[in-house]
């Protein structure tokens, strides 16, 4: 089964867009997760500022905690920058897929356009010595 090179670049554009997917998933997934650490460290914020005497006993093992959230958040935060750079760049590549896949395709077409006219050329050319 012979394939020509708009269909094979085609396939690849398909996998290049799956790629692209998983990272904008992995993207939306840190994304979740420095929701979660920021919705956490307010609750740690509103127990630290708590005047409730059982609050205010464990406001060392808060501190401690929000310390870690914030490491955490930071850690997320160079997560996410590295999961965008990753969506661009897959991006690029697929569009840049794209655009090798139409013009194999369009030179395909030529070429098949070419083709056609030598065919009809050389009936003419037949034709015109079968005359004769």
């Amino acid at each position: 089964m012979a394939q020509n090179r708009s269909d094979k670049l085609k396939r690849l554009v398909n996998v290049q867009r799956h790629l692209e997917k998983i990272a904008e998933m992995d993207l939306a997934n840190t994304t979740r997760q420095r929701q979660e650490v920021a919705e956490t460290m307010d609750v740690v914020i509103d127990a630290i500022n708590s005047l409730d005497p059982v609050h205010r006993s464990f406001s060392h093992h808060y501190s401690g905690q929000y310390s870690r959230l914030q490491q955490q958040e930071q850690m997320l935060s160079n997560v996410q920058q590295m999961h965008e750079m990753r969506v661009v760049r897959e991006r690029t590549k697929g569009d840049r897929m794209e655009d090798r896949m139409k013009e194999a395709r369009e030179a395909e077409e030529r070429v098949a356009a070419d083709d056609s006219i030598y065919d009809l050329i050389d009936q003419h050319i037949a034709y015109k010595t079968g005359e004769t």
